[in-house]
């Protein structure tokens, strides 16, 4: 069995060239970010060559990178008490639309995330590729290359609203018939859009406008800690 771990990310970026936009090895994990125009050749060249044989597909999701790098903490001035201690901004669900955040450092706010396995070669994958248009995100199927990514495109359709151009059979998989919008993106209300109940007055389902109070929690901080960093130190022997 060839081992191609230490060189994986130098050759699929010498094999596809401008078609990678970018590579990054982090905690043991490779990921590429494959250009939109590009995904199914380098999805089928992965799959199919024999230096690379990603013959599984594990999981494939979306991602909502609206907000992405803000954080609603200041670390240096606030509080020790209470669950909500350093909460000084406006994140996800406590801001108005026109508002919004926008992602930070990131092209598109939409993308759809693959996670390979090379059985050959004992060695995993992420690749990532980002849509074109936040309002109507569109992003190639890879169901003909991986049968397994059928449903993990119907759930990242139904919760994120990406839709996956190719799929044979695009709907909702999770929400219920007539279900209004995509829960898992950051600007749905996490309290949702209506309340639904059996009344048996009427002797149906019925539904009816929120009456809980919305709560929204805040989110993890992406940053560097100084515990990790210390536990860093202290096994490559500095002080």
């Amino acid at each position: 069995m060839t081992d191609v771990r230490n060189a994986l990310l130098e050759q699929i970026q010498a094999r596809f060239g401008d078609a990678i936009l970018s590579t990054r090895e982090a905690l043991g994990q490779y990921t590429i970010e494959v250009a939109l125009d590009h995904v199914l050749e380098v999805a089928k060249t992965l799959r199919d060559d024999k230096v690379f044989r990603f013959s599984q597909l594990i999981d494939l999701c979306g991602v909502d990178y609206l907000s992405y790098g803000q954080d609603e903490w200041e670390t240096n001035l606030v509080t020790d008490q209470g669950f909500s201690r350093g909460v000084i901004g406006e994140g996800p669900g406590r801001f108005a639309w026109e508002n919004r955040p926008k992602p930070a450092g990131i092209p598109n706010r939409f993308a759809a995330v693959v996670h390979l396995l090379s059985i050959e070669h004992n060695v995993r994958l992420r690749m990532r590729y980002f849509a074109a248009d936040d309002g109507l995100p569109v992003v190639p199927s890879v169901t003909e290359l991986w049968g397994a990514a059928n449903w993990f495109e119907r759930e990242a359709f139904d919760l994120f609203g990406i839709v996956f151009e190719g799929h044979p059979d695009l709907r909702r998989i999770l929400t219920d018939y007539g279900f209004i919008g995509h829960p898992f993106r950051k600007d749905f209300p996490l309290i949702g859009n209506v309340e639904v109940r059996y009344d048996p007055d009427k002797g149906r389902v019925i539904y009816e406008p929120v009456s809980i109070e919305p709560r929204v929690g805040v989110p993890r901080v992406i940053r560097e800690d100084s515990r990790y960093l210390q536990a860093q130190n202290e096994a490559g022997g500095h002080n």
